[in-house]
């Protein structure tokens, strides 16, 4: 199912939809087959205008047997189309996720529109002519229940087949039995009179460029491959594989040819020791994990935080604790990320909103790091990294520019002709950044607290209190823009605040609201640490601020502690995102609550 979705949403985002996409999988790498477990889903919204979910209700559900058919029927609509797989619906499969009788035959579902069809037969039989083995040609319905897709949806197909031809170039006769299912799916839609209706959706008006389809990883790793090259350092990714991280990993081992060099460490902890150590040698140091991972790596953060050197942390965030609902998504490791590591070692956090915006997260956590020696967090997760969008691929000349400023001579103030490793830079408190050989830049780092300015090793009570405040200083001091208020009308009285993935749904729950009569204001927030410097009288404006989070209100708890605001917590830890109907009525009720 996620290769079907994958390949039906490459095509529609050639034919120039907007859109957004929601895969939905197990956790165990072989999941019970034909149980509600080991459902795997893959949901897509596209439309002629901009898209910001995944969709709460699908207008179209394929259920490819009873497992799948159970576990969504509930989010089809009155009326909704069902396409289902009769040869699974079998006794055996039906008893087995607890159907006393076959939901095709009987009366459950004379609310929807349901369309039968054999799809294991009807692939069998078009495959016949490869002489593939049966178990092959029973893989390819998928792709007879894509081909009907497309001809649903009036979707190109030839894109699908030239990938058909390269994923089985080694396998000829795989490559065929797919693409003869694939056809036969198509000329089934288009001969049967089961399906009266077909729809067609122009593409979208979308601003002049060029655009491809990324997932939250992908555009996390190309924005990591740009910094790398708008600041000239080579790229260094230390990381162990993990989910829903991993796909970072994949993609920018294929990248040598952008002077990056990736290692797959035996654990979490010699990942960001060895990138560490590559920040270190002049390298822009990466590490990708998520929430179990940043716990193993809470003291190497640390120790970055007293070397003062650029590091990007990546967390792609997943449902916990412990190993929790790795496939699943959550928000629940902000206040993980803000105070997780013993003693005062504040750190930087960057949210991405969306896939595409996983890109431009990469390179303004990358100015901050280097800009600022300092290492930064970017909170993703596990929605934004699977969900794709289309991706505006911005021009090479209007990308920023960003100097490492190495340290390239002695620094001493008192004339001694020595390097001062911790001479801070006057507005950005950074110190300098030195390369190891550079002639003359010979120099201490560790993990032991160091003498402001000369950085030898110090247990002075003082020095330590103006190290650690200095620290703060840094971090409370970076440069970062103020949050901007979505507010069309001018005159709403309550502001729904959002981070990270929330953004689309929020986005399209108060699209409805306005489109209903009611005003409504939004703002989203990218830095979590430092916070804009007008977030605070933001706040303030309006009668009533609801924050939406997957997790138990971390925000909510950090925003509250620190203006004395009472915001709203609204929040979620199913492991999905939120609904923009879920959204509307929040918001409705707010509106109403406040001028009864």
């Amino acid at each position: 199912m996620q290769l079907v979705g994958d390949r039906f949403t490459s095509e529609t985002a050639l034919f120039g939809n907007d859109l957004a996409t929601m895969p939905n999988f197990p956790a165990e790498i072989r999941a019970p087959a034909g149980t509600l477990p080991g459902v795997s889903s893959f949901q897509l919204h596209f439309a002629d205008y901009d898209i910001l979910t995944a969709g709460d209700r699908p207008d179209v559900l394929v259920a490819m047997n009873p497992a799948a058919l159970k576990a969504n029927i509930d989010d089809l609509p009155a009326g909704g189309v069902l396409i289902a797989n009769t040869d699974e619906f079998t006794k055996r499969n039906l008893t087995k996720i607890g159907y006393n009788t076959n939901p095709l035959e009987d009366d459950s579902l004379d609310g929807y529109t349901v369309h039968p069809v054999a799809m294991s037969t009807l692939t069998r039989g078009a495959v016949e002519e490869t002489g593939v083995p049966k178990k092959d040609a029973e893989r390819a319905k998928n792709f007879f229940a894509l081909g009907l897709l497309c001809w649903m949806y009036h979707r190109p197909i030839e894109s699908t087949e030239r990938f058909l031809n390269e994923k089985f170039a080694r396998r000829p006769e795989l490559a065929q039995a797919n693409i003869l299912a694939f056809r036969a799916g198509h000329a089934y839609g288009e001969t049967t009179e089961t399906f009266a209706v077909t729809y067609e959706v122009a593409p979208a008006r979308l601003a002049p460029g060029t655009y491809r389809q990324v997932t939250g990883n992908t555009a996390l790793s190309y924005g990591i491959i740009t910094a790398g090259e708008i600041s000239g350092l080579p790229v260094f990714l230390g990381s162990y594989p993990i989910t829903p991280a991993s796909d970072i990993l994949h993609e920018l081992s294929k990248r040598k040819a952008f002077n990056v060099t990736t290692f797959q460490a035996e654990d979490e902890i010699s990942g960001i020791g060895a990138a560490l150590g590559a920040a270190f040698g002049g390298a822009l140091g990466v590490t990708t994990t998520s929430g179990p991972g940043i716990a193993l790596k809470s003291e190497a953060i640390g120790l970055a935080v007293a070397l003062e050197l650029p590091l990007l942390v990546i967390d792609v965030q997943r449902g916990g604790p412990s190993t929790g609902l790795p496939t699943k998504t959550e928000q629940s490791d902000l206040l993980q990320a803000m105070f997780g590591r013993n003693g005062e070692s504040p750190v930087p956090i960057v949210a991405p909103r969306s896939p595409a915006d996983c890109f431009a997260a990469a390179l303004e956590a990358t100015r901050i790091a280097v800009t600022y020696r300092t290492p930064v967090l970017i909170l993703s997760d596990g929605a934004l990294a699977n969900g794709s969008e289309p991706w505006r691929v911005p021009e090479v000349s209007a990308l920023p520019r960003l100097d490492p400023d190495f340290a390239t001579a002695p620094n001493s103030p008192d004339g001694s002709g020595e390097f001062w490793p911790y001479l801070r830079h006057h507005d950005t408190l950074a110190r300098p950044w030195a390369v190891p050989g550079t002639p003359g830049l010979e120099h201490r780092i560790g993990g032991l607290e160091k003498a402001d300015g000369r950085g030898s090793i110090s247990y002075d009570p003082e020095n330590h209190d103006r190290m650690v405040r200095l620290r703060a200083a840094k971090i409370d001091g970076i440069d970062v823009p103020d949050i901007v208020v979505d507010d069309p009308d001018g005159d709403a009285d309550v502001l729904v605040l959002g981070w990270g993935s929330t953004y689309g749904p929020i986005g399209a729950g108060c699209r409805r609201v306005r489109d209903m009569g009611f005003a409504v204001a939004q703002a989203h927030l990218r830095h979590l640490n430092p916070l804009p410097a007008n977030l605070e009288s933001v706040l303030r404006r309006y009668r009533t601020v609801l924050v939406p989070e997957m997790n138990l209100g971390q925000l909510a708890l950090l925003l509250r502690a620190r203006y004395l605001v009472d915001v709203q917590p609204h929040t979620c830890v199913s492991g999905l995102p939120f609904k923009a109907e879920e959204m509307q009525n929040l918001i409705i009720e707010a509106i109403k609550g406040g001028s009864a």
